[in-house]
């Protein structure tokens, strides 16, 4: 209690440099690989992508972001063995802090998409199994995000296949791909609009006190998908072509449906990250204000203080702005060549994937998520499609996640201990 005492202003400085760090790892990784598909696609530029993430991702760290968090993360560890020594608990929050946004600047600058999650529950692991106990590490929900690492890709894969040779039998590879466009693509926006609010509705609005029951936000979510195909099929309608040019031309105007589609994916997308994913940031750094501002308690949920949540929005926006276009190059180039239509598929497919993940409780990346669907649309047009080099290299990267987060830790963690609990 006393070490809480005597360092509590050093302790929340780092707390919060180390999260504003962890906040900026991850608009550099997790933002950029959401948006990777529309640049990829060239349905939006980088400036333009990174000025709507800027709007999107803020808004909904800082709007959905969350008013109360869970101190523990994701009950991984155990708060039980912290409670006779809690300076152990912020040293470790504090270790995983920088332990995990090192870890994700070294894989942005190498251009490797990994799990923001996977990164903080490594480091999290690490100095609690290493640091504590082995008992202080819940090795259920651990197994679990090992689970999800094939599970993830594999779901999002399967969506973005299905979605994309849809899209090729009643669309492109017809007589006519523009009349059936103006008939389907109605269908695919409504499928999209319920996807993406089911996602906003749930993920979102439930942190700033807006809570809507199964039944409501699907409700919710078919209106707004009725409205957004009514919105698509005034628009389509006004698509001027003339009838007697070659089918090239008929799918570069089909193309440019999509390509709209996606800026709407991309924006609802990047609102539903902004609001989940923040946590990871601003998760441990709520911990180790609320122990620090309680003397040494642990309390299981703890209210943000103000500046929480825009250190964490700002950090996101920072990370993408700066550093974020490696990760976009490897997504929306890297991995296979993607078109609006494919990119949009790739996109919807993730965000099914996201929604069916929430309501089932699977522990979830939204990056491997995104590969899994990218990879999806280039295996419908054959394995020679894909780029085997890059995938490995991103299989490698999420395999070393784990230990490298916990490994960082780990050094930081007894580091940390030496400095300000000297034995």
């Amino acid at each position: 209690m006393d070490i809480i005492a005597n360092y509590s202003f050093e302790l929340v400085l780092l707390a919060g440099l180390f999260g504003f760090l962890m906040a900026w790892g991850i608009g550099a990784n997790d933002v950029a690989n959401a948006m990777g598909t529309s640049v990829g696609s060239k349905a939006l530029t980088i400036k333009q992508a990174i000025l709507i993430a800027m709007v999107f991702e803020f808004a909904g760290a800082y709007l959905a972001g969350g008013e109360v968090t869970s101190t523990i993360r994701k009950g991984i560890i155990d708060a039980s063995y912290f409670v006779d020594q809690p300076h152990i608990l912020v040293f470790g929050m504090i270790s995983a802090l920088l332990a995990a946004g090192l870890w994700l600047l070294l894989a942005t600058y190498l251009g490797w998409p990994v799990s923001t999650t996977h990164s903080i529950v490594g480091a999290i692991v690490g100095f609690a199994a290493v640091g504590v106990s082995t008992d202080a590490v819940t090795w259920s929900k651990v197994g679990g995000i090992v689970g999800s690492w094939v599970i993830t890709p594999l779901i999002s894969g399967v969506f973005a296949y299905i979605i994309f040779m849809s899209a090729q039998k009643f669309i492109f590879n017809t007589k006519d791909p523009l009349a059936n466009a103006k008939r389907y693509v109605p269908v695919y926006m409504a499928l999209a609009g319920f996807i993406l609010s089911l996602v906003t509705i749930k993920k979102g609005l439930k942190h700033i006190g807006i809570n809507f029951s199964t039944n409501e936000a699907m409700l919710l979510s078919i209106g707004v998908a009725i409205i957004v195909a009514l919105f698509g099929i005034v628009a389509i309608k006004r698509l001027k072509v003339d009838p007697a040019a070659d089918k090239k031309m008929h799918y570069a105007s089909v193309e440019k449906v999509f390509a709209i589609l996606m800026v709407v994916t991309a924006c609802c997308m990047a609102f539903a990250h902004g609001s989940n994913d923040v946590a990871n940031a601003i998760g441990p750094l709520a911990a180790v204000v609320s122990i620090v501002d309680n003397g040494g308690e642990i309390a299981k949920k703890s209210i943000l203080a103000w500046w929480i949540l825009p250190l964490g929005g700002i950090g996101i926006v920072a990370g993408l702005a700066l550093f974020g276009r490696r990760v976009m190059a490897t997504i929306g180039q890297g991995i296979t060549h993607l078109t609006p239509s494919r990119g949009f598929a790739a996109e919807l497919a993730a965000a099914t994937t996201v929604v069916l993940a929430s309501s089932t409780g699977l522990p979830i990346s939204t990056t491997q998520t995104l590969v899994g669907a990218v990879l999806g649309v280039g295996m419908a047009r054959g394995i020679a499609a894909l780029n085997l080099g890059v995938i490995r290299n991103i299989v490698i990267s999420w395999v070393v996640t784990l230990p490298a987060g916990a490994g960082l830790s780990i050094v930081i963690f007894f580091t940390l201990k030496g400095i300000f609990a000297p034995s």
